[in-house]
């Protein structure tokens, strides 16, 4: 790696004031379920030096609570139906958490609990709930730690091992890094238990990747993620201008020294409306609406609101405020946004201009559908 761009990398991590890291059910327990004190003592240690005298604020995202509830209910492994994982995060939540609160009293360090769904907080006003909560915790002095909500999830208890949830709160945040810590050392560009392949030290694109072989499952075999989901993470966080670090758990003090450990990753785009990247990558569409062509050049090319001239047929059965696919004649999701009527409202409004539809419905339904404000797009 050339010098110059190792000290802008280095320089990045280093001068982070605000930094979200994420930790992996591997990182965290035994392969047979039940957290690891050792395992997670280390990373408290690295966490509460990386503060410091509170020059720097943390947001640890972590995974585990499934895994560690494996044990203590008697489960050999990972259970396959859903009803018996979100039984063990349940009951290894508590202990989840009771663990960080004991390990990081240690350092004088009080934690608290954040549990969040992509359901929930793809809403405007569970966004800015979420968001004031992070921000009141880290301003009195507390470390956040952060799950997903797996005792009442559904499919976003698939959601990526909290990769991508991880991702998502740096941005929700305003961090300054994202580090991803799991059981590998980095990208690499073959099999890294095979010989010959090497560690990719720094992504600037999707082309520094575009030959990689991305593995899956974790050794450990309790969490849910892989490095697929870990590099798609890491480029959500690029693309929203936050740097990230991409390393082992056991690497976790170098990475947040600024030492040459791991993947990192260059910020790739600027920041945009932290509820919008929710949206984006981690809303769940309730239905969709089918635009004919005038429609979709409004919203792809012009970037305007979508009107109820330019709905031709609605699928789905969603309330206002859920979110929606946007789709072309051909069924191609083009959009996604936050629709403000019921599905049963649309139809009787679909080809009619806003003005007609106030005249005889009312002001109430003078308004968009879809606010450009609330719409993201989707690209190929």
């Amino acid at each position: 790696m050339p010098e110059a761009a190792d000290t802008e990398q280095r320089g990045a991590v280093v001068t982070a004031r605000r930094i979200v890291v994420k930790v992996g059910s591997s990182s965290l327990t035994t392969a047979s379920g039940g957290l690891d004190a050792d395992r997670v003592d280390a990373l408290v240690d690295v966490l509460a030096k990386s503060r410091g005298d509170g020059e720097k604020e943390v947001v640890l995202v972590s995974s585990g609570a499934i895994a560690a509830g494996l044990a203590p209910l008697g489960l050999r492994r990972r259970p396959r139906d859903l009803a018996r994982q979100q039984a063990a995060a349940s009951v290894g939540q508590g202990l989840l958490v009771a663990r960080y609160t004991a390990s990081f009293a240690r350092y004088g360090v009080r934690v608290g609990q954040v549990l969040l769904t992509s359901y929930d907080t793809s809403r405007r006003a569970h966004h800015r709930n979420a968001a004031r909560t992070l921000d009141k915790l880290l301003a009195m002095g507390a470390l956040p730690v952060v799950n997903e909500n797996d005792t009442v999830a559904t499919d976003e208890i698939r959601f990526g091992d909290n990769d991508r949830l991880a991702a998502l709160v740096a941005h929700l945040v305003h961090a300054d890094l994202l580090v991803l810590l799991s059981d590998v050392d980095g990208v690499y560009d073959g099999d890294p238990s095979r010989p010959g392949t090497s560690r990719v030290g720094e992504v600037r694109g999707p082309q520094d990747l575009a030959h990689v072989e991305i593995g899956s499952a974790g050794r450990a075999g309790v969490g849910t993620g892989g490095m697929a989901t870990k590099v798609e993470a890491a480029r959500i966080a690029a693309a929203a201008g936050i740097p990230v670090v991409l390393t082992s758990a056991s690497h976790a003090a170098d990475a947040l020294a600024g030492r040459d450990t791991g993947t990192y990753f260059h910020p790739t785009g600027r920041r945009s409306a932290g509820r919008l990247l929710w949206l984006q990558h981690a809303s769940a569409p309730q239905g969709a609406l089918t635009l004919d062509d005038g429609a979709v050049r409004a919203v792809v090319e012009r970037r305007t609101s979508l009107l109820p001239a330019g709905i031709a047929a609605v699928e789905g059965d969603f309330t206002a405020g859920d979110p929606v696919e946007l789709r072309d004649a051909a069924g191609r999701a083009v959009a996604r946004g936050l629709v403000n009527f019921d599905a049963k409202e649309l139809p009787q409004l679909l080809g009619r201009s806003t003005r007609e539809l106030a005249r005889e419905l009312g002001p109430a339904y003078e308004r968009e559908v879809v606010h450009r404000d609330d719409l993201v797009l989707l690209h190929p």
